[in-house]
């Protein structure tokens, strides 16, 4: 509240106060001159107030009737009807007319009329003294006269007359002056006492307010659990960064990273264990970064680390194995030490993104892929962005392909102009599964191919994993099926009685829909379900188990045969092996390549392991990416059952396979 304000309301106070002290004074005022008028008009009777003349009597009557009032009474006038002076107190008034509009108003209201006014009055001794009066006029009722009205022409009329009661107010304006003043030091004191109050509360209280206004800005910017940069401060902070980097021509680097099922450690030891795993990670990032580093938490697990100048992309990524180091060593929770593992991504600018935004979308990007392929670490690539302008046209080729080859199909059943070849740019190679013990081939993998108008021949890890993110992967897969039962019915009519195998892709096989469409399409060409095979890799198994083996059990149930490619990638338990309904087991390439001529210590330790697994639970156990004569010895001494790669044949058309030929496509067996 400002000074002004309270001077005003102060002010105001006063004034209130004052006037309401003067009418208080002015009424008792008037109480007292009724009081003298009904004294005087007690003394005269009502006849007397019709002549307006007075005896001697009632004179000396009136002043003794009113000798009482001597001290406050300084004038007393008696008026007749028609406003002559019947009497006055005061010698020197002989004559005169009262105040007119004063008078008039008493006689025809019938209430007193007072006011406050200056009289000037001559002593005994002839001096001049000025006093303060309260002059009311007070009509007289005829009951108040000497004879109450009775007789004379009067006594119909109830009003007969006017006392004009002059007194002393000078003591009382005196008081009322002092009791002003008293008030006015009394509110001038308190409202300066409640102003300096209100200001020291108005002035703690703001500066409390701008301490918890910033302190609330600096919380905005910080978790409130580690305390560390939240994602808002990262984002001002890589503004600043980039800008700078943008000036200096320097590069801007960005790692973010996630703990490992963080879910199930939640879940299973509680939240309280949850937040302190976070702020053990909080510390420990804090603690082994550059100095220039900015250590932020996104929510939840996830946290991000800004490289505000970093040489190379190479650099950034050793930076985040370097991050990857500190999960190493255990967490302590509760007592009870705790392994984590955590994925990282990886993406610089200016050689990924041109701002903010895109940086942490590819390092976001990055981190997905670390996660999915559990690399720990992953360096943005455009090939795995399906967001990128490049995997949006390869997209919508893929579409469009797979529109026209379903087209090509239906021509060829109804007959119309147009064949499937025709319009085929996904086709199916074939690769021989081989038999160690007798070299002969006991069946083929069925691999997919794009055969790209433009960039020739597309192995399947190049537009596989965009399909699935797109959930185009049920129609490639619908295709990839209807190709080898096609082909396989063409084989069997031919005398070619071997299996071939279909890889599934971890999406279609959590759904019982893949089951509805092998079923149409051995019912559709007349094909023994014995010469269909499928292959889901172990990641998929344990990914979803719950979804994943009731669709395995109704493939087995109609006589395909079930495999699990890429063995050894996965967590599968023995119990869960032991469970499954599987027919043979593919062990990774990961493992092969370990073996022949340059073979690490150890690796034949694994492979015998998982042969005599596979054996015990009577399943048929296949190598993939045989690639020398020296592995497949190596494999043969260990037991592995069956095998394929490049020592044999690579992958080919059926037609090429039919012709025994070996044709130039991409070295890989998937």
């Amino acid at each position: 509240m400002s000074l002004v304000g309270m001077a005003a309301l102060g002010v105001a106070l006063v004034l209130v106060t004052s006037a309401q002290m003067q009418r208080q004074a002015a009424t008792d005022g008037i109480t007292l001159a009724r009081v003298v008028a009904g004294y005087a008009a007690g003394g005269v009777p009502s006849s007397a107030f019709v002549t307006g003349v007075l005896t001697d009597d009632v004179h000396a009557q009136v002043t003794a009737q009113t000798a009482g009032f001597s001290g406050a009474l300084v004038e007393l006038r008696l008026w007749s009807l028609d406003g002559r002076l019947m009497h006055s107190s005061d010698p020197t008034t002989t004559s005169g007319l009262p105040h007119a509009q004063r008078f008039d108003a008493v006689m025809g209201e019938g209430a007193p009329d007072a006011v406050v006014q200056r009289d000037v009055r001559r002593g005994a001794a002839g001096t001049a003294a000025e006093t303060t009066v309260l002059d009311v006029y007070v009509p007289v009722q005829a009951s108040q006269t000497a004879d109450g009205g009775a007789g004379g022409a009067a006594a119909p009329r109830a009003q007969v007359g006017v006392a004009e009661v002059v007194l002393d107010h000078t003591a009382n304006q005196r008081t009322l002056a002092r009791a002003v003043r008293d008030v006015t030091l009394v509110v001038a004191s308190s409202l300066v006492v409640l102003w300096l109050l209100l200001f020291r509360i108005v002035t703690s209280t703001s500066r409390r307010l701008r301490h918890t206004a910033l302190e609330n800005a600096r919380l905005a910017m910080l978790d409130s659990l580690t305390g560390l940069p939240n994602r808002r401060l990262l984002a001002d902070q890589m503004r600043r960064t980039i800008a700078r980097a943008e000036v200096d021509g320097t590069r801007v680097g960005l790692i973010l990273l996630d703990v490992d099922r963080f879910k199930d450690i939640n879940d299973t030891l509680g939240h309280d264990h949850g937040d302190e795993l976070l702020e053990q990670v909080a510390e420990r990032l804090r603690g082994a970064l550059r100095d220039d580093d900015v250590v932020a938490r996104l929510g939840g697990d996830e946290f991000a680390i800004l490289l505000p100048d970093v040489r190379t992309v190479a650099n950034a990524e050793r930076l985040g194995r370097r991050v990857r180091g500190l999960f190493a060593r255990p967490f302590e929770l509760g007592g009870m030490a705790l392994h984590v593992e955590t994925s990282i991504g990886v993406a610089c600018l200016p050689d990924h993104a041109g701002d903010a935004s895109a940086l942490m979308r590819t390092a976001d990007i990055a981190m997905y892929v670390a996660k999915h392929q559990r690399t720990g670490v992953a360096v943005y690539s455009p090939d795995v962005d399906d967001s990128s302008p490049a995997r949006l046209v390869l997209l919508g080729e893929l579409h469009a392909a797979i529109e026209a080859q379903a087209a090509g199909r239906s021509a060829d059943l109804t007959g119309a102009p147009g064949s499937a070849s025709e319009h085929a740019q996904l086709e199916m190679h074939y690769q021989p599964k081989i038999e160690l013990a007798s070299g002969r081939t006991v069946g083929f993998e069925a691999l997919l191919r794009w055969r790209h108008p433009t960039r020739g021949v597309l192995a399947p890890g190049t537009f596989i994993p965009l399909a699935e993110q797109s959930g185009l992967i049920h129609e490639v897969t619908e295709l990839a099926l209807t190709e080898t039962v096609r082909q396989l019915a063409v084989w069997r009519a031919e005398g070619r009685d071997l299996p071939v195998a279909v890889n599934l892709s971890a999406h279609d096989v959590a759904t019982p829909a893949v089951v509805d469409t092998v079923e149409d399409l051995l019912a559709t060409y007349d094909l023994p379900a014995r010469l269909l095979e499928v292959e889901i890799t172990e990641t998929a198994i344990v990914a979803d188990r719950s979804r994943v083996v009731p669709v395995l059990h109704r493939l087995r149930g109609l006589g395909v045969r079930v495999a699990i490619d890429d063995f050894g990638t996965g967590t599968t338990s023995i119990s869960q092996l032991r469970d499954l309904p599987v027919d043979e087991l593919k062990i990774d390439r990961l493992f092969v390549q370990d073996l022949g001529e340059h073979a690490r210590e150890g690796s034949e330790v694994v492979v015998q392991a998982m042969v005599d697994l596979a054996h015990s639970f009577s399943l048929t156990v296949v190598a993939e990416g045989v690639e020398d004569e020296a592995t497949a010895v190596v494999l043969g001494r260990l037991g592995v059952d069956r095998a394929q790669g490049f020592l044999w044949a690579r992958p080919a058309p059926a037609t090429l396979v039919a012709a025994g030929a070996e044709p130039a496509v991409p070295h890989s067996s998937e």
